[in-house]
């Protein structure tokens, strides 16, 4: 039983399970934690409830700012002013390097002095309860200060933005650049335990590294190791979908700095150069563990002494998963009909596009909207990338191939089932069974809009009948290139011959905000900093059951494209065009990464 002088005893306690925020159990064990703890600084009970029980930090620090009367700053990072956040890195700064360092440790930072009352310093915080605050205000030589809390994320952009961390490995790379180089050691043909002695020696380890960090700071999907003479490798980021070249090596042998990626890989064998390999490899960066999937191939090269390899890192950052539905762009038509889908008791949910559209993106993030206590939910992926909480990830390897995992699973009791991929009629025929025998079942394709994608079902051998009812929606997915927030400028003349080609009325279209990329540093000179999908939604009605039922030799898709629309489908240019009308993106964006049907 909860005392009933708890309200008096902890209030942070009794407001949080009044408010349905935790419940009875774990109230007493937060309690019996609060009152044994023998740290030096007693902690309260939101901050145990956070550090000890995984709260979300700012939900319970929310209620707790409300409860005390905290302000709450709702600023995001590009709603701050950059004169602004220049004065607080300058203040920060002044105060040494003792007190920023009991700052950043606190997560506290000044943030302007109060307008009305110019000697009080309005502060901010990710927890208002923290006992180094007045510390802080008087190492800033505040007379007086205000608290507000500000939400975990938003702080730390802040943060990440005022005193990005630093890179360690480009450093000692700066202050050591002539260590870099291990051409000598190539040219004279030293065996593979000399080149290892020197390649320790050398600054590649500081290359590689420094590689990893960046591409992880720089929100890039993949780093490209590309052989281009017996004396130069170029390192090439992915980021926004384009590729850019990061770093040229000069004067090493490319074999050099792929013995160090495959050194600091696991499962690559260094001394492998004429088959492909799939390795890994995990650190952490920022305080976060990252994964990093490695791929190698053979290739040829200019010179025949020389046994090229081409590398690609695949970055496997958990805090990109997304796990709001609202967050993926879905719109209209596509939306409603997507969760109706996800939402029905079974059947089939299917994503297509071609790699890197975030086709896993989106299914994780309908997965996640399904996934609870009450089901058994089992994957199958090769290979895995995100970790999804709540779910069984089978392990895919030398023992259990993905065909065995997919006919492995109907045995294991399943409720919700994702496929990875279905790549071919076996697995594709086992999925459509799971999605008949009462089970909702997630997984994707890769064709290039919905109606081929019941073309190709059928073309591998799957029965219309089963095609029609275990299908409960196919979604083509396809990423194209957000505007940059810092340099778009409105469109004043819209051009009639693109108008023409779009098929557009450049009368209609005059009543909405158009834009274009201007190009600045924000966004690299582009115009276009990120990304955001596009849908194409085929719900399975009726009507369109009927015309896959009546199939012949072949799936009619222009029937069904028709049928689609009538439905209420945009195809993918049309959801682009309305991306356009909202100011996200430019015709040109929608004309090069969508086709016209």
């Amino acid at each position: 039983m909860i005392d009933t002088n708890l309200e008096f005893t902890d209030k942070i306690g009794y407001l949080l399970f009044k408010k349905g925020i935790i419940d009875v159990v774990t109230l007493e064990k937060a309690l019996a934690a609060k009152s044994s703890d023998q740290s030096k600084v007693k902690r309260n009970l939101a901050q145990i409830l956070v550090q000890d029980f995984n709260y979300d930090h700012d939900t319970i620090f929310r209620e707790v700012a409300l409860l005390y009367a905290f302000r709450e700053f709702d600023l995001k990072l590009e709603e701050i002013p950059a004169e602004r956040l220049e004065k607080i890195k300058q203040i920060v700064n002044n105060a040494g390097d003792s007190a920023k360092a009991v700052m950043l440790e606190n997560h506290v930072l000044p943030y302007m002095f109060d307008e009305k009352q110019r000697e009080k310093l309005l502060l901010i915080s990710i927890d208002p309860t923290e006992r180094n605050i007045p510390k802080i205000a008087f190492s800033l030589n505040a007379k007086k200060y205000e608290v507000m809390f500000v939400k975990k994320k938003d702080y730390q952009l802040i943060v990440d933005k005022l005193f990005p961390p630093e890179n360690e490995f480009l450093k000692a790379l700066e202050e050591s650049p002539s260590e870099m180089s291990v051409e000598d050691s190539v040219d004279k043909n030293l065996d593979e335990e000399e080149l290892d002695s020197e390649i320790n020696k050398s600054a590649l380890i500081n290359l590689v590294e420094a590689a990893l960090i960046e591409g992880v700071r720089k929100g890039v999907s993949d780093i490209h190791f590309v052989p281009k003479s017996a004396k130069r490798m170029d390192i090439v980021f992915r980021l926004d979908g384009g590729l850019k070249i990061w770093h040229s090596q000069e004067n090493t042998s490319p074999e050099a700095l792929i013995a160090v990626v495959k050194d600091r890989s696991r499962g690559l064998d260094r001394f492998e150069r004429e088959k492909a390999q799939d390795g890994f490899i995990q650190r952490e960066i920022d305080g976060h563990i990252i994964r990093f999937r490695v791929s190698i191939l053979p290739m040829v090269g200019t010179e025949l002494k020389n046994k090229f390899e081409s590398v690609v890192i695949r970055i496997l950052d958990d805090r990109k998963v997304i796990k709001d539905l609202s967050l993926l762009g879905l719109s209209g038509y596509a939306k409603d009909a997507f969760e109706k889908a996800i939402r029905q008791p079974q059947g089939m949910i299917i994503l297509t596009g071609p790699t890197g559209s975030g086709k896993s993106t989106t299914l994780v993030a309908a997965l996640y909207q399904v996934i609870d206590p009450t089901v058994n939910v089992l994957t199958v992926e090769d290979p895995v990338e995100y970790v999804i909480e709540g779910a069984r990830q089978l392990k895919i390897g030398v023992k259990m191939n993905f065909e065995q995992a997919i006919r492995a699973i109907l045995r294991h009791d399943p409720d919700i089932v994702l496929v990875g991929e279905m790549r071919d009629k076996e697995t594709a025929e086992v999925a459509i069974k799971l999605a008949n025998t009462g089970h909702l079942t997630f997984s994707t394709l890769h064709t290039n809009d919905a109606p081929s994608a019941v073309a190709r079902l059928y073309k591998m051998g799957i029965e219309p009948f089963l095609i029609a009812y275990a299908i409960n929606i196919i979604v083509a997915q396809r990423l194209i290139r957000r505007l940059c927030a810092n340099c778009k400028k409105k469109v004043t003349h819209l051009d009639p011959v693109l108008m023409e080609t779009l098929g557009l009325n450049i009368e209609e279209w005059k009543q909405y905000p158009i834009y274009e990329g201007v190009g600045c540093d924000k966004c690299g000179g582009s115009g276009y900093k990120g990304r955001l999908a596009v849908h194409e939604a085929l719900y399975f009605t009726k009507e369109l059951k009927q015309i896959i039922l009546r199939s012949g030799d072949e799936v009619d898709e222009e029937q069904i494209r028709l049928q689609a629309k009538k439905d209420g489908t945009l195809n993918l240019r049309e959801s682009g065009l309305e991306k356009v009308k909202l100011g996200y993106t430019s015709f040109e964006e929608v004309i090069s990464s969508t086709m016209d049907d």
